[in-house]
C-alpha cells in the first residue's frame, strides 16, 4: 500500500544499557604451521646473511647499500599463513618496531595475511634476528613473545618493500598511457604516498628526503599533506616523462627505489557526467520561504547559482576560490546534483526542500579537481570548515552528498585514503556520507548474440539474462571506486528507473535497453563486495533507465553504455545553452542516483521534525545521522524477478551453495531496491518504529516493540524487519579497522509470531560486516497474538575488535510490522505510544 504523509513514523525507546550476556567462545583455531624444517630451509638463509653483515660492519652501512637487505628505515612485508590475529602483539614486543599497515587477501589456500613493518633501528633488527636464533634451536620463545613463535612457523614469505610494489600495475598501466607520446621533459602529475610514520618529527624528514629526490629527478612538489587521524602523507608532484618512463621500468636510482615512498599513483580523476538534450526550463511553481539552516552539504563542482531552479535554494561556500575560473557553460556537475537534491528527477515534478543546500566546490574548470591539490585534502579542509573549529560555516549539516569517485582508484582490497578520511569524519562529526558507487563506462562482450540484429530483436528475457551473464564475467573489472568502499557511509549503486514520459520514452535513441522488464541495476553501476566483504553497494536508487549501444560484432555483440538522453534520462537544471537561459538537461548514473538518496535522507529528516519538532531537532546530531542511515537502507529488499535471475545464472547449483548464491546477488543489489517514499512515512498495513541510543563496551539494550492484535489469527503474508546502523571509530592500517561491531540479536517470539529468516537477504555473515545490520522475518501461518502483546529486539554491541574503544557509541534502529491489506494495523499500534503532538520547528 502507497505511504501515507499523515502517518508518521513512531518512536521507540531503548531500555537502559545492560552487561552484555557472555556468548559462546569463538573457536579460533590457530593456522596449522608450517613444517619446521620448511621454515629453517626457506628463511634461515635472509637471516644468516643479516648475521654476517651484521658482524663484519656493525654500523649497518654495508645494508643500506643492498635495496633487498633486511635493513633499519625499511618497510618489511611479512606474508603470513592463515590469520595470525595477535601479530601486533608480537610487534608491540620489539621497542621501536612501527605497524604500518596489515591486510588480508584472499587465496585458493586459504586467507593470506600481510603486515607492514618498518625497523627503526639496528636495535630492533638484532632483536629481530636474536627472536629468530632462539626459536630455530629451541622451537619456543620466552615469554610475552609467543606471538613471535607463531608469526616464524606460519611465515609465507619475507622480503623488502620494493620498486614494483610502490609501483602497482593498474597504476604503471596508466601511467604508461598518460607518458605515451610526451617528450622527457614533459611533466606528468603523480600523487606520492609515503610510508606514514607516527612521530611527527620523523614524518617531516622523510617528507624532505621525497621532496629532494622528486628534485633530482627534474621534478617539483606542488602539494603536501599530512592526516593524522587516517595515516595519510602524501604530496603531490611533476615529474619529467622520462623519470616516469623509469620508475614504471624499475630502473635502480629512480623514484621507485626512494624508501619512504610507499606508493606512486598517477593523479586522481574524477568521473563525469553528462547532461544531454537540453531544453527551455519549465517555469517553477510557487514556492514556500527556504530555510538557511542547511542539514545537508553538496561537495562537488561549481553549481549554476543563479539559475531559476537553484537560486533560492543554495548557499555556494567557495572555500577553495574555484568559482571564478569555472565557465558557466561547463558547471554541469554540481549543478545536475543540487538540481536532484533539491527537486528529484524534473520529469516527476515534487516540492523542493524546505532547506538550502550547502555547497562546497571541490571542482573548478571542467568539472574536474583541481590540478594541484590532493582531492584527499582538499575535502578535508572541506569538512573542517563547515563542522569544525570555534566558528563553522554550516553547523547544522549531518547529510553530505559525495557524487563523486576516483576512476583511476577501484577497489582491490585496500582502503584508499580517501574513504578512511571520509569513515574518520563521519564518527568524529556525526555525517552521514552518501556516495555514488561509480560508474564502469567502458564497453563489455555479450557472447549470447551473434550480431546486432540478433540483440535488439531478442526477447526481453532473453536480452538480459545475455547482458546478466556478460557482466557476471567480468565482475572483477567493475569494482567500486575509491571512495565509495567507505564504512561508515552508504555507497549507492544505480537503478535501471527513471519517470520518462511515454511519448518521451518513444523519441529514444536508437539504442538497446538491455532489462526492458527487468528492476535492476544499470550495466554501468559499479558492482561489490566492499571492504571486508561488507555488503555494498548498500542500496540501489533510480539512475534512469540506461541503454546499450551497440559498437561492434563479430562472434558475439561489444556494446558500450549510451549517454543519457530525453527518452533515457534524469531531468536536472543544467548550464545555460545558446538561446537558453536556465536551461534543463537529461542525466544518468550513479552521481545521480545519490542525489536521490541524499534528496530521501533529507525528506526522512523532514517528515520527523515535522511529526516531532523539537523533540527530534534537540537530539544530538549524531543520532539524527545514524537514524537516517538506518531508516534510508531499512526499506531496502532485493527485487524478486531480477534476484531469481542472478540466482539462477550465476548459482553455485547444489546444497549448502546459499551463502555464495546471496554473495553473487549483493554485489549487484546491496541491501536492495524501493519507492522513495516507503523511507518517509507508514501505511495503513505497515508501522515503522524508530529509536536512537548509545551502547558502551559490550552492552546491550532492550527496545520493546508493540504487536497489534490484528495481526493475529490470519493466514496471511505479514513480516517483521529491524536495521540497525552506527558511525565506528577506524584503525587505519589494521584488518580490524571496524573497531565496533553491533548487530539485532535473533528475537525469542519469532515462533509465536509465525515468521522466520527471510531467505531473499544477504545471510547473517554478509550483513554482520559493516555498520548496517538488517533482518526481515516473514510468514503467511497464523500468529497467535494477545491483547498488549510486545517483542523485544536486544541491539548488542559485541567485543570490541583491536584496541577496546570505551566512549559510548551512538545508534540509531527502524523496525517494521506489515501485513499487506491489514489496514487496522498501524492505527492499533500508534494507539497504544499515544505519540506527543507535532511541534514544528526548523532552527
Amino acid at each position: 500500500m502507497a505511504s501515507d504523509p499523515n502517518r508518521p513514523m513512531l518512536r521507540l525507546r531503548p531500555s537502559a544499557p545492560a552487561q552484555r550476556q557472555p556468548g559462546r567462545q569463538a573457536n579460533i583455531q590457530r593456522p596449522e604451521p608450517f613444517p619446521k624444517q620448511r621454515q629453517e630451509q626457506e628463511f634461515t638463509p635472509k637471516f644468516t646473511r643479516l648475521a654476517q653483515l651484521l658482524q663484519r660492519d656493525p654500523t649497518g652501512l654495508s645494508l643500506r647499500a643492498d635495496p633487498t637487505a633486511l635493513a633499519p628505515e625499511r618497510l618489511l612485508v611479512f606474508e603470513v599463513k592463515g590469520d595470525v590475529a595477535n601479530f601486533a602483539r608480537a610487534v608491540n614486543r620489539v621497542p621501536g618496531l612501527e605497524l604500518i599497515d596489515e591486510e588480508e587477501l584472499p587465496s585458493d589456500e586459504d586467507k593470506a595475511p600481510f603486515a607492514y613493518l618498518l625497523v627503526p633501528d639496528l636495535t630492533a633488527l638484532r632483536q629481530i634476528l636474536s627472536l629468530w636464533g632462539t626459536w630455530v634451536s629451541v622451537g619456543e620463545l620466552a615469554e610475552g613473545y609467543a606471538p613471535w613463535r607463531d608469526v616464524f612457523a606460519c611465515l609465507r614469505d619475507l622480503r623488502v618493500w620494493g620498486p614494483a610494489d610502490r609501483v602497482q600495475p593498474l597504476d604503471a598501466g596508466i601511467l604508461e598511457d598518460e607518458v605515451d607520446g610526451l617528450n622527457d621533459a614533459d611533466l606528468v602529475t603523480v600523487e606520492i604516498e609515503l610510508i606514514y610514520r607516527a612521530h611527527a618529527s620523523v614524518g617531516v624528514a622523510a617528507e624532505n628526503a621525497v621532496v629532494h629526490a622528486i628534485a633530482q629527478v627534474g621534478g617539483v612538489a606542488v602539494h603536501r599533506a599530512r592526516i593524522d587521524d587516517i595515516a595519510y602523507h602524501a604530496v603531490l608532484a611533476r615529474i619529467p616523462a622520462a623519470s616516469i618512463r623509469m620508475l614504471i621500468a624499475g630502473v635502480p636510482g629512480s623514484l621507485a627505489y626512494v624508501e619512504p615512498i610507499m606508493h606512486i599513483r598517477p593523479q586522481s580523476v574524477v568521473t563525469g557526467i553528462e547532461a544531454n538534450d537540453s531544453l527551455a526550463p519549465s517555469s517553477p511553481a510557487s514556492e514556500p520561504p527556504v530555510s538557511d539552516a542547511a542539514i545537508l552539504a553538496l561537495l562537488d563542482g561549481v553549481p549554476v547559482a543563479a539559475h531559476p531552479l537553484l537560486r533560492r535554494h543554495l548557499n555556494v561556500e567557495d572555500h577553495f576560490g574555484l568559482e571564478p575560473d569555472a565557465l558557466v557553460a561547463q558547471r554541469v556537475h554540481g549543478s545536475a546534483m543540487a538540481s536532484l537534491i533539491v527537486h528529484g528527477d524534473r520529469n516527476r515534478p515534487e516540492p523542493p526542500l524546505p532547506r538550502q543546500v550547502h555547497c562546497i566546490p571541490v571542482m573548478g574548470n571542467s568539472d574536474r579537481f583541481p590540478p594541484d591539490r590532493l582531492i584527499v585534502d582538499l575535502i578535508y579542509q572541506a569538512v573542517l570548515q563547515m563542522r569544525g573549529g570555534a566558528q563553522p560555516s554550516a553547523p547544522w549539516v549531518i547529510i553530505v552528498n559525495i557524487s563523486l569517485g576516483n576512476l583511476r582508484r577501484p577497489f582491490h582490497g585496500q582502503l584508499s585514503p580517501w574513504a578512511r578520511l571520509l569513515d574518520r569524519l563521519a564518527y568524529r562529526f556525526g555525517l552521514l556520507f552518501l556516495v555514488s558507487a561509480g560508474n564502469v563506462i567502458g564497453s563489455f562482450h555479450v557472447p549470447a548474440f551473434d550480431n546486432r540484429i540478433a540483440f535488439e530483436d531478442a526477447t526481453a528475457a532473453a536480452r538480459a539474462e545475455g547482458v546478466v551473464n556478460a557482466l557476471a564475467a567480468i565482475v572483477a573489472d567493475r569494482r567500486l571506486l575509491s571512495p565509495s568502499e567507505t564504512i561508515n557511509g552508504l555507497t549507492i549503486g544505480g537503478r535501471n528507473l527513471d519517470w520518462v514520459s511515454q511519448a518521451d520514452r518513444a523519441s529514444a535513441r536508437a539504442n538497446v535497453n538491455p532489462f526492458t522488464d527487468l528492476d535492476t541495476a544499470n550495466p554501468s553501476s559499479a558492482l561489490g563486495p566492499g571492504f571486508a566483504d561488507s555488503v555494498k553497494p548498500d542500496i540501489l536508487m533510480p539512475a534512469a533507465r540506461e541503454h546499450l549501444r551497440v559498437i561492434g560484432g563479430g562472434g558475439g555483440v561489444t556494446v558500450s553504455p549510451a549517454g543519457p538522453a530525453r527518452g533515457a534520462g534524469l531531468k536536472v537544471a543544467a548550464p545555460p545553452r545558446p538561446g537558453i537561459e536556465g536551461a534543463e538537461a537529461f542525466t544518468n548514473g550513479t552521481s545521480a542516483a545519490t542525489a536521490l538518496a541524499s534528496r530521501t535522507a533529507h525528506r526522512i529528516h523532514d517528515a520527523l521534525e515535522q511529526a516531532y519538532g523539537q523533540e527530534f531537532l534537540q537530539l544530538q546530531g549524531v543520532h539524527r545521522a545514524v537514524l537516517i542511515k538506518a531508516l534510508l537502507v531499512h526499506p531496502a529488499r532485493w527485487p524478486s524477478e531480477a534476484a531469481v535471475l542472478v540466482k539462477r545464472l550465476l548459482g553455485p547449483v547444489g546444497k549448502g551453495q546459499a551463502p555464495r548464491q546471496k554473495d553473487n546477488i549483493r554485489r549487484f543489489f546491496g541491501y536492495g531496491v524501493y519507492e522513495a517514499d516507503d523511507a518517509v512515512a507508514c501505511a495503513a498495513d505497515r508501522a515503522t518504529f524508530w529509536c536512537v541510543g548509545n551502547l558502551g563496551r559490550e552492552r546491550v539494550v532492550d527496545v520493546v516493540v508493540p504487536i497489534p492484535v490484528a495481526m493475529g489469527g490470519q493466514a496471511r503474508p505479514h513480516s517483521i524487519s529491524a536495521t540497525l546502523a552506527w558511525f565506528t571509530p577506524v584503525l587505519p592500517g589494521r584488518k580490524s579497522y571496524r573497531s565496533v561491531r553491533m548487530k539485532i540479536l535473533e528475537p525469542g517470539q519469532l515462533d509465536g509470531l509465525a515468521v522466520a529468516g527471510h531467505g531473499t537477504q544477504p545471510d547473517m555473515n554478509q550483513t554482520n560486516r559493516g555498520t548496517v545490520f538488517t533482518r526481515q522475518w516473514s510468514g503467511d501461518r497464523a500468529a497467535v497474538v494477545t491483547d498488549g502483546m510486545t517483542i523485544t529486539l536486544q541491539v548488542q554491541r559485541d567485543p570490541d575488535q583491536g584496541a577496546s574503544v570505551d566512549e559510548e557509541v551512538p545508534f540509531g534502529l527502524a523496525v517494521s510490522l506489515e501485513m499487506p491489506g491489514e489496514l487496522r494495523l498501524y492505527d492499533q499500534v500508534r494507539t497504544r505510544l499515544q505519540p506527543r503532538p507535532p511541534q514544528r520547528a526548523i532552527p
